[in-house]
């Protein structure tokens, strides 16, 4: 992907990462948005890539809006629709990737990259890393609706009402993070999660991301009723089929994704 100027990727081992560099502070510019767009539905379609990791380069992740550009790009009429809905798109695109997205959070996702820290799969931050709406503090909103699927009640509107940080110890002590490391090891993993999930069946994966997608806001019932549907389909795959015959015969399985 050479055509892209703020955004790195890189693949290997079946694992793409993908590192935001828009120095200062990974700002979320637009050309930042449209490449991430860009190169998340590419990734969803290589089948070389079964997972991504996605960082920031330097000591921030995403310091958040673009608040120059946005005044550059909000002009006339339809401007500001137009900017609103390519944000969504970005969020969009994370969550709804076809591969699992593992956000490595090497320094504060402030909130656009709250949000899209909240639109990952899983979550890892370094010591350093910390997750904050600071909206309230230049007359804008944003982020909150992306931070509850995070933060409980009290701490979203203390966050939103205050501009509190949460820190990276915090996050984990919260649950909110599966690991809270060195920035040195935080790379590393986020790699070993990505790996683990490399190694399973590429059509399982895919169609497990999917389906925790569809029924996050169903109820419990009419979830688990899709889920079941989605068991069954799975069940029936080559890959569900090596899976059981690996299992009883003692060694590792070998996956085609079909």
């Amino acid at each position: 992907m050479d055509d892209l100027t703020q955004l790195e990727v890189r693949i290997e081992a079946h694992v793409a990462v993908l590192t935001l560099d828009a120095p200062p502070v990974n700002a979320l510019t637009r050309t930042l948005n449209d490449e991430l767009v860009l190169a998340l539905d590419r990734i969803g379609e290589l089948e070389a890539v079964r997972a991504v990791v996605l960082t920031g380069r330097g000591k921030v992740f995403c310091a958040g809006a673009d608040l120059k550009g946005r005044a550059e790009a909000i002009r006339g009429p339809g401007d500001l629709s137009a900017h609103l809905r390519r944000t969504r798109a970005c969020f969009h695109a994370i969550r709804e990737c076809a591969k699992p997205v593992i956000a490595a959070l090497n320094g504060p996702a402030l909130g656009s990259g709250l949000a899209m820290a909240a639109s990952a799969d899983i979550l890892v931050a370094a010591e350093r890393a910390s997750l904050g709406l600071p909206e309230i503090d230049v007359g804008l909103l944003g982020g909150c609706r992306h931070a509850m699927r995070l933060f409980g009640h009290s701490r979203l509107r203390r966050m939103a009402l205050t501009g509190l940080r949460v820190d990276g110890a915090e996050l984990y002590r919260l649950g909110l993070v599966e690991a809270c490391v060195p920035a040195a090891e935080l790379l590393p993993a986020a790699l070993e999660i990505a790996a683990a999930i490399a190694a399973k069946s590429p059509l399982a994966v895919g169609m497990s991301k999917h389906t925790l997608n569809t029924i996050e806001d169903m109820s419990l019932r009419d979830g688990y009723r899709y889920e079941q549907h989605m068991t069954a389909t799975i069940g029936g795959s080559r890959d569900a089929q090596e899976a059981q015959a690996a299992f009883r015969e003692k060694r590792a399985p070998v996956f085609t994704g079909t």
